[in-house]
């Protein structure tokens, strides 16, 4: 305790300095945090929203009903969304990272026009995630969508015109615009990488006789091991969370993106907000935000030797 005060007294000025953030840190996020925790524990619906804090206790009746009640309609489409959010997440990080890879690998190269391809690539960012709802969504279209136009008239991959946004096809229908979105900036984070590894490490493999798949693989991909792991997890949160590009796609957020469409927070906030079942729907973001902290906690374990600084 006395060091404590005496480190106070030292640093007051410190901490007077990080005061505000630190209660704008609790106001943003640690204060909902626990409003959210709370009102799971609430049966907090369209009847008794009026007495809000003061609805119904019904303690963990609305994880169970999510859980293992077999009669609850929530639970089933809750675990449609579980299984659509897994195959979106695993789909989505590895089209990202490969197609960033490759990209970089190829952006790393002297060649005319690279500083042209580089905006050119990097356009897809730019785009708000709303707007790529909304633009793919029309491209989409059966009849009058780009994509079955090419599919179909130019590239005759196709002998008819399928469904993109009804069906099983409605997983391949947001996962695609989500990589399309997605990989500039983990096209960036590599191409950085690699113009941090010194070629002297290319120079020595080379005069040990090195493959250019084995420079790849014992070179390229142990320096870049940092930079893949931070992208992993950052992009494993983000597919978990993502909500803009389906919610726009299917009705500007007020429809259904379907069995096959429907993620964990596309879910989440229809009944919540659609269907006023906030009690439940608390209880869903929190088993969502322990299964993050968990993965979380699992990819700190895969990665922190290569995030420890030597």
């Amino acid at each position: 305790m006395e060091f404590l005060k005496q480190n106070f007294k030292k640093n007051r000025l410190a901490y007077i300095l990080i005061l505000p953030a630190i209660v704008a840190m609790l106001m943003i996020h640690f204060v909902p945090m626990i409003e959210g925790l709370y009102i799971s524990l609430l049966n907090l619906n369209q009847y008794t929203l009026l007495k809000f804090l003061h609805a119904p206790f019904v303690g963990f009746q609305n994880f169970y009903k999510i859980l293992f009640d077999p009669t609850s309609t929530l639970r089933i489409g809750f675990l449609d969304a579980v299984r659509n959010t897994i195959i979106y997440t695993i789909v989505v990080n590895f089209g990202v990272l490969v197609i960033g890879m490759l990209l970089a690998l190829v952006l790393n190269q002297e060649f005319k026009g690279r500083g042209i391809a580089r905006t050119m690539l990097l356009l897809p960012w730019v785009v708000p995630s709303y707007v790529v709802g909304i633009l793919w969504g029309f491209m989409w279209q059966q009849d009058n969508g780009i994509i079955n136009k090419i599919l179909v008239n130019y590239l005759h991959l196709l002998s008819y015109k399928p469904f993109w946004l009804i069906g099983s096809n409605v997983i391949v229908a947001i996962i695609i615009p989500t990589i399309w979105r997605s990989f500039p900036m983990t096209m960036i984070m590599l191409l950085a990488g690699l113009q941090s590894i010194s070629s002297d490490f290319y120079e020595a493999a080379e005069i040990d006789g090195a493959t250019g798949w084995q420079k790849f693989y014992y070179v390229t991909l142990p320096f870049l091991r940092p930079v893949i792991g931070t992208l992993l997890l950052f992009g494993m949160i983000g597919s978990i969370y993502s909500y803009n590009i389906v919610a726009m796609m299917f009705g500007n957020g007020s429809g259904f993106p379907g069995e096959w469409g429907d993620l964990i927070m596309t879910n989440i906030t229809r009944n919540s907000f659609n269907m006023w079942q906030f009690g439940t729907g608390a209880a869903a973001s929190v088993l969502l935000m322990i299964t993050v902290l968990m993965l979380t906690g699992i990819w700190y374990k895969i990665f922190k030797d290569s995030l420890t600084m030597n």
